[in-house]
């Protein structure tokens, strides 16, 4: 298949292009290579998947490490120039990953959510529209369970009460991809991914910035008095429920399908200090916050869905995925160590 795979210099998008071109699949990846956090790391993760740049704006460049793996940098708002490349190319799949991330960052930027995370994804809708694909895959987010008390939390839950703009952007996608699926056919599936670690994380969430506090003998905040509790997913089991989900297009009237995407193991967020405190070989200076505006209690999905229908499992224990992310941590192929 020709897959296109937006926010391939990301964490998630990076390590899913790779496996998918390891895997036979054409892939172009897209991405603006945007500066939300350091530049460098999105570099190296190109770098690892073979290129080199320089990136021209809308340029084409191929890996050298599969030759059916190629990279356009380019944003979904430039409307224009993403429509010509779905005209030029004629993608099967598109896998749309980017967008803007981090609930914090959306409460003192929130502008920049509604452009790439409204506008650019209306693009990708329209773009799929005038150039129909056999399936479109998005990444939504835990965050649109908002103040869900229920858990663990379910596809079928009502999720109407998001705490922070990045999750009621997260929402509207799902909403705009529904309506987009009832009109034109297009078969789209959502995935609500639940907080993903591991190697080539992004530097402004917990296990990179544990990890670099520690390093440099700085205090950790642990917010809501350590006092929290998160789903925490390994990136390879992230990779696998997606390519799952690639394979597997809705087909019920109005083709749209929505999975949650976590480890289905909850953790204490002082039990996840600690196996990054065992990794490091260091223990953590820890300074103790209120709860921060936009945050939750806790995350916890209900998987049942895509086990039952796609066979998904997810196969990697909290100590090995920090353990390999420590292990990337302190290599030479981070960049910001």
């Amino acid at each position: 298949m020709k897959i296109l795979v937006t926010g391939a210099a990301g964490f998630i998008g990076s390590n899913l292009s790779a496996k998918l071109a390891g895997g036979g699949d054409e892939v172009v990846g897209l991405d603006n290579i945007n500066d939300y956090y350091d530049v460098r790391l999105k570099l190296a993760r190109l770098e690892e998947n073979g290129f080199n740049g320089p990136y021209p704006e809308w340029g084409i460049t191929t890996s050298k490490r599969w030759p059916s793996f190629r990279f356009v940098k380019g944003d979904i708002c430039d409307k224009e120039s993403l429509d010509r490349l779905f005209a030029t190319e004629g993608f099967d799949v598109v896998v749309n990953l980017a967008a803007q991330a981090g609930v914090r960052y959306s409460i003192t930027n929130p502008y920049s959510y509604l452009h790439s995370n409204l506008e650019g994804f209306l693009n990708i809708l329209e773009a799929c529209r005038h150039n129909p694909v056999k399936h479109l895959v998005f990444a939504s987010s835990s965050s649109v369970y908002g103040l869900n008390a229920k858990v663990p939390f379910s596809e079928e839950d009502k999720a109407d009460s998001q705490v922070s703009l990045y999750g009621a952007t997260k929402k509207a996608n799902e909403l705009m991809a529904h309506s987009y699926s009832k009109l034109y056919g297009i078969p789209a599936s959502g995935l609500r991914f639940f907080t993903v670690y591991g190697p080539w994380g992004r530097p402004d969430m917990s296990p990179m910035l544990f990890a670099t506090a520690i390093s440099h003998g700085k205090p950790i905040k642990v917010f809501n008095g350590g006092d929290m509790i998160r789903d925490f997913t390994y990136v390879d089991d992230i990779v696998e429920g997606t390519i799952r989900v690639i394979d597997t297009p809705p087909t019920t009237t109005v083709p749209f399908e929505i999975f949650n995407i976590g480890c289905s193991n909850p953790i204490k967020l002082m039990d996840f200090i600690s196996e990054i405190e065992t990794a490091m070989g260091k223990e953590a200076v820890k300074e103790y916050l209120p709860m921060q505006p936009g945050d939750v209690y806790q995350t916890y999905a209900d998987c049942s869905k895509l086990e039952t229908r796609l066979g998904y499992h997810p196969a990697t224990t909290l100590h090995d995925g920090i353990a390999a992310f420590a292990q990337w941590f302190k290599s030479d192929k981070n960049p910001l160590r």
